[in-house]
């Protein structure tokens, strides 16, 4: 004869077996309104008991109210339509999107939600880290994927798991118990005064003159650089607007809005660059781009740019570990916010083939 208990403490009867069992009840089935039962049993009452209780115990709090449970790819991808994507940008949603169909689906994705452990999480990032990168070229040899990424993963899918929690589908968040890589801290190579001359002279025999120049005398990122419009320059006041920016998404330029609110802003720049903006306008002047690619007719691809970077400091006899992105900060000094460009090197103009330009201070017109 079943035991009878206080509500949602469940029951305990004994089976014709010999058996003892515990039944409890964990949540209501939408679709027909009954309860969903549960059962642990043991060889002993005080046996079936323990294990009953420990069981309502792990399930207390937690809402099943449909009809199966989420396994790990269902969850990543409701989470991400429903509670994700409509909240970030283009470029984010695409990179959680990539990162929940090419690491976790595969990795942990058959897995139940509420059977997800901190162990295999780990083991996912661990993977992800030796041999995460996607092959898409067959010359691509190394697979590792940097500790900045497997941190962005870890952010997002530790999100994911905590509207689980939220959401009552799961007791815990299982992201808090992993171990992540530390933090990288990429070490910042400067283009050396002495060789700015030089590198800028290769850009204009490599007919990229403009580009390099504003980004030596702006320190715009690099999506915000190509994405600039000819409208956006205000050249009797030097002003450039910047209020969006380029990426390459499944192949495609896309554009979007700066990197954050605070980019959105006014840069001033000096009568050297708009000179060459001017002029370079003038080559294309039917065309809305301020820089045109020659290629395409429409916006310089950042890959391209970036490949064109590496071929200039070659050219020049610079370290090609200077990435494109320390442009943007050429010449820092330590007691200052302000950045200033310190050479006294050789720019070139498509008027004037040589002109000098001395210090200069980068200011941002709020």
């Amino acid at each position: 004869m079943s035991k009878k208990r206080a509500n949602g403490e469940g029951s305990i009867r004994r089976k014709p077996n010999g058996r003892w069992e515990g039944r409890y009840t964990v949540g209501v089935n939408p679709a027909t309104g009954k309860a969903i039962q549960r059962s642990v049993s043991g060889k002993t009452q005080a046996e079936c008991k323990e294990k009953l209780k420990r069981a309502i115990q792990d399930n207390r709090g937690l809402a099943i109210n449909h009809t199966g449970d989420y396994t790990v790819a269902e969850w990543c991808r409701l989470w991400f339509e429903t509670y994700s994507k409509p909240n970030i940008r283009a470029s984010t949603a695409y990179n959680y999107n990539n990162m929940i169909e090419h690491h976790i689906i595969p990795a942990i994705g058959a897995v139940k939600l509420r059977q997800l452990t901190s162990l295999q999480i780990q083991r996912m990032y661990n993977d992800t880290k030796t041999q995460g990168r996607v092959k898409r070229f067959e010359k691509t040899t190394d697979l590792s994927l940097s500790n900045s990424y497997v941190r962005g993963l870890h952010m997002m899918l530790h999100n994911c798991l905590q509207q689980a929690v939220k959401e009552r589908l799961i007791p815990y968040n299982p992201c808090d118990n992993c171990r992540i890589p530390k933090k990288e801290k990429a070490e910042m190579k400067i283009i050396p005064p002495e060789k700015v001359g030089a590198y800028l002279k290769e850009a204009e025999q490599y007919g990229v003159l403009p580009i390099f120049y504003l980004e030596l005398t702006s320190g715009l990122r690099r999506g915000e650089l190509l994405a600039l419009l000819w409208e956006d320059l205000d050249a009797d006041s030097r002003i450039i607007t910047i209020n969006k920016q380029v990426t390459r998404q499944d192949g495609e330029l896309v554009v979007s809005e700066p990197k954050t609110q605070n980019s959105i802003r006014k840069v001033a720049v000096p009568q050297q660059t708009v000179d060459l903006l001017i002029t370079e306008h003038e080559c294309h002047p039917d065309s809305p781009y301020m820089f045109m690619s020659p290629r395409t007719g429409g916006m310089w691809s950042p890959d391209a740019i970036g490949r064109i970077h590496k071929k200039l400091l070659a050219a020049a006899g610079i370290d090609t570990g200077v990435r494109f992105h320390d442009l943007r900060h050429p010449y820092v000094k330590p007691t200052t916010k302000k950045l200033f460009l310190s050479a006294r090197c050789r720019l070139l103009d498509f008027t004037a083939l040589f002109c000098f330009f001395s210090v200069f201070s980068r200011k941002e017109i709020a």
